[in-house]
């Protein structure tokens, strides 16, 4: 028997993601009309067949919730909106339908739950990035169905979670930079925003120690607000060499205030970045950076989704306290000089 093609077979075949092809397919924008095209064309040619309704009326489909806050959504697509995509395309082929919605700081502050949690038909809900522990629980009160949770685990509440090796990948990226010849390296990120960059903050920490650089207070960068959204980093008085960033988006702005200030990257300042995700054209340097295997991350949250809701809703409770952590890698392009000798 002819074996299937899917999604991920066309991707491997033109190095692209699966969610390109998707959209390429699909018709969706954010795909060049010469890339569509090859897509279309090579999807033909390796005789890829949409799966039939038929097929897919035959299983059990199930309905998800997803949350995402709105201050992980900005004005072009974030991170999280990339592992929205590629969780999307990844619940298609495990027949799930997925319902969306954005949590508003209002709705979070009010506690007023997602139009979806009021749905009968709904049998699971993953939240995609970290929020107030005052709504998780009541998320996981009201709502009584089994959740996961993306990038992020909350204290006390016992919630599969599935989360990119923060802690390591920050301590791997500060390790190149003090293999590249720098000894001055400051952090940027508001530590106390959320998990993520706690921890990544703490693998940056443990780079210094490890090499015996002292951490300094006055090279710790806010990025963030109280509220949660992105704000100019501050230089601080006395550069450092090098600054390592809690996501490419940090990245791309402290960049920008960098130039502005007249400073060149990488051959005054180096900068690393996080997640090895930016939008095209919001910064005119390829920057170093830790890959984050999204398409494992949605994979696994996923597959621990459908094992719970098929152990029954009342057992949601127990069942739901596992911890995934999945590893990334280094990827080097242009905003590190090697100093020294």
């Amino acid at each position: 028997m002819r074996k299937e093609v899917r999604l991920a077979d066309i991707a491997n075949q033109l190095n692209v993601s699966t969610v390109t092809v998707s959209n390429a397919l699909a018709g969706q924008k954010g795909v060049s009309e010469e890339l569509r095209e090859k897509i279309k064309d090579t999807a033909a040619k390796m005789g890829y067949q949409p799966r039939a309704v038929a097929a897919v009326s035959a299983k059990k489909i199930l309905s998800i919730g997803v949350i995402i806050s709105e201050q992980y959504l900005g004005n072009y697509p974030s991170f999280y909106w990339r592992v929205y995509q590629t969780l999307a395309v990844a619940a298609r082929e495990k027949s799930c339908v997925l319902l969306f919605e954005v949590l508003t700081k209002e709705s979070e502050k009010s506690l007023i739950l997602p139009l979806f949690a009021h749905d009968s038909k709904i049998e699971g809900i993953i939240v995609i990035g970290e929020i107030g522990g005052r709504y998780l629980k009541l998320l996981r009160e009201e709502s009584r169905l089994p959740q996961v949770y993306i990038d992020f685990q909350k204290k006390n509440i016992p919630v599969d979670a599935v989360l990119m090796d923060n802690y390591y990948g920050m301590y791997r990226m500060v390790n190149y930079l003090i293999e590249s010849g720098h000894k001055e390296i400051a952090y940027v990120g508001t530590v106390r925003a959320n998990n993520s960059i706690m921890d990544r903050y703490f693998g940056y920490c443990k780079a210094l120690m490890e090499a015996g650089i002292p951490v300094r207070q006055d090279w710790v960068v806010d990025d963030r607000n109280e509220e949660g959204y992105m704000i100019d980093p501050c230089l601080p008085k006395k550069m450092p060499t090098a600054f390592a960033c809690n996501s490419d988006l940090t990245a791309s702005a402290l960049i920008k205030t960098l130039e502005v200030k007249g400073y060149r990257i990488p051959e005054d300042i180096s900068v690393v970045g996080f997640d090895n995700y930016l939008y095209d054209g919001l910064c005119d340097i390829k920057i170093t950076s830790y890959e984050v295997n999204v398409e494992e991350m949605v994979k696994t949250a996923l597959k621990n989704m459908i094992r719970q809701i098929q152990h029954g809703k009342g057992q949601a409770s127990t069942l739901g306290q596992a911890v995934h952590v999945i590893s990334g890698h280094l990827v080097v392009k242009d905003s590190v000089k090697v100093i020294g000798g």
